[in-house]
């Protein structure tokens, strides 16, 4: 037996020894905000989750979901749950650069292969650094999603291609790779990217696949190139003082719900929503979905190589932090080799 099997299982039975104690807990109710449309596959994923609470905890945690950025935008989200607007929110920690440098080593390029594996990966090697890093609330669980790649307006073959094209990228890292190949940035959240494509403010867009289209931005780009560039890295964060708060018995609930079994099941369907997409953007008129040819492939991990330098040189035993990330990914099938 595992010693997160052997974890888990004393977890379950001091929730079970916990269970006649809950009846007398106080209910509380707890507001999850998520910043991406009612439609998304992730959200479901979060209402499953908060269920699978109610019904361990007797019905004495209850939760409401608040998708669309009605408690706060997008990039706000980790400040949310510090302060309470949001008892959990979803945080994309690319959306404020530099200021988690150690979970970004998860938006370097080309490192990993699916969500599914990946998010437990992920979970599993970022837990001994999130509450260092991200003190300022409980980290519940981390995740990916499924890989994106760049949409366009124009196609792109080669690193080359990006020089002087306007870019939303899809996380921070992709933000610095774009500077790299002499593009310009143009920051915006998912809920506004489209209008920022639409605009003409930008041209290209990092992004997954099926996200896509959800977003409406198949309306504004054409091509699509077929890699595997870079994922994005979330994470499930609860306010300290609703956690806190809560009676042993009902913490006892919600850390059998902050796993990394919990963070590759609340991942899976967004990622099986998402490799979809590849098929539903070949299929639409007017649209080029294309492979890159070996050569083409080696050229950009050749041009993208600095940036796992950069990220090395924010992090201390970045080494070790690295290799122990990718053997968690191949661990869980997910490397992307």
């Amino acid at each position: 037996m595992t010693i997160r099997r052997v974890a888990t299982c004393i977890a379950l039975l001091a929730l079970t020894a916990a269970l006649p104690a809950m009846a007398q807990d106080k209910t509380v109710t707890l507001k999850m905000s998520s910043w991406v449309p009612p439609a998304h596959p992730l959200n479901p994923s979060l209402v499953a989750w908060a269920a699978d609470i109610e019904k361990e905890s007797g019905g004495t945690i209850k939760a409401t979901l608040f998708p669309s950025e009605q408690l706060g935008k997008a990039m706000d989200h980790y400040d949310m749950a510090r302060d309470g607007i949001a008892d959990l929110a979803y945080v994309n920690p690319g959306y404020q650069p530099g200021r988690f440098p150690i979970i970004a080593a998860g938006e370097l390029p080309f490192l990993m292969s699916n969500a599914k594996g990946g998010s437990a990966a992920l979970d599993e090697w970022y837990r001994p650094y999130a509450a260092k890093e991200m003190k300022d609330v409980h980290v519940c669980f981390a995740f990916f999603n499924d890989p994106g790649t760049f949409h366009s307006r124009h196609r792109i073959v080669l690193p080359d291609d990006i020089k002087g094209d306007k870019v939303r990228p899809g996380n921070a890292t992709m933000g610095a790779m774009v500077t790299l190949l002499g593009g310009t940035n143009v920051q915006s959240s998912a809920p506004e990217a489209r209008e920022v494509l639409e605009r003409g403010v930008a041209n290209t867009i990092g992004f997954p696949w099926q996200s896509i289209v959800l977003f409406g931005i198949d309306k504004v780009v054409k091509y699509h190139m077929d890699v595997p560039l870079f994922s994005t890295t979330f994470v499930w964060a609860m306010n300290q003082r609703t956690y806190d708060s809560m009676s042993p018995a009902q913490r006892a609930v919600i850390d059998h719900h902050c796993t990394s079994e919990w963070a590759e099941k609340v991942a899976s369907p967004w990622a099986d929503y998402e490799f979809g997409g590849h098929a539903k953007i070949a299929a639409e008129p007017g649209h080029e979905v294309y492979k890159l040819t070996p050569e083409q492939l080696a050229a950009w991990q050749k041009a993208v190589a600095p940036l796992t330098a950069a990220w090395a040189s924010k992090v201390d035993d970045s080494d070790k932090k690295l290799a122990d990330l990718k053997a968690a990914l191949k661990r869980h099938g997910a490397l992307a080799e």
